[in-house]
C-alpha cells in the first residue's frame, strides 16, 4: 500500500514561514514526479508546485512564485519532498496535499497524480 505521510502544517502570522514535508516509500512504487496542491474551503483543489525525479525541473503556480520552493531528497528507501513557504499571506490558508506519480511527464492537474497524502492544514493569520 502506497502511503504519503505529510507534516509541517500549522498556524503562522502573515509574512512568516513554514516548511512542509512529505515522505513516500520506494518499496511499492517509484515516485518520479511529486507535487503539492492546496484546497481552501469552498474552492477546488489547486496546483501549487511540482518537481521532477532529479529535481532539475520545477514548476510553480503564479500565486506562489518567488515565495515557495519545492525540493526533494531521493533516499534508497524513502523519497521526501519539501515545500518551503516564505512570506506567507492569509490567502495561502488551505489544506495542503502532497501528491506523487510514477510517470515523468506529469504537471498541474490533480488527476495526473496517482497517490495523495492525507493533507495538512496551513493557516495564515493577518
Amino acid at each position: 500500500q502506497v502511503q504519503l505521510v505529510e507534516s509541517g502544517g500549522g498556524l503562522v502570522q502573515a509574512g512568516g514561514s513554514l516548511r512542509l514535508s512529505c515522505a513516500a516509500s520506494r518499496r511499492t512504487f517509484s515516485p518520479y514526479t511529486m507535487g503539492w496542491f492546496r484546497q481552501a474551503p469552498g474552492k477546488e483543489r489547486e496546483f501549487v508546485a511540482r518537481i521532477s525525479w532529479s529535481g532539475g525541473s520545477t514548476d510553480y503556480a503564479d500565486s506562489v512564485k518567488g515565495r515557495f520552493t519545492i525540493s526533494r531528497v531521493n533516499g534508497l528507501i524513502t523519497v521526501t519532498v519539501y515545500l518551503q513557504m516564505n512570506s506567507l499571506k492569509p490567502e495561502d490558508t488551505a489544506v495542503y496535499y502532497c501528491a506523487a506519480s510514477s510517470h515523468s511527464n506529469v504537471y498541474y492537474s490533480p488527476p495526473e497524480y496517482d497517490y495523495w497524502g492525507q493533507g495538512t492544514q496551513v493557516t495564515v493569520s493577518s
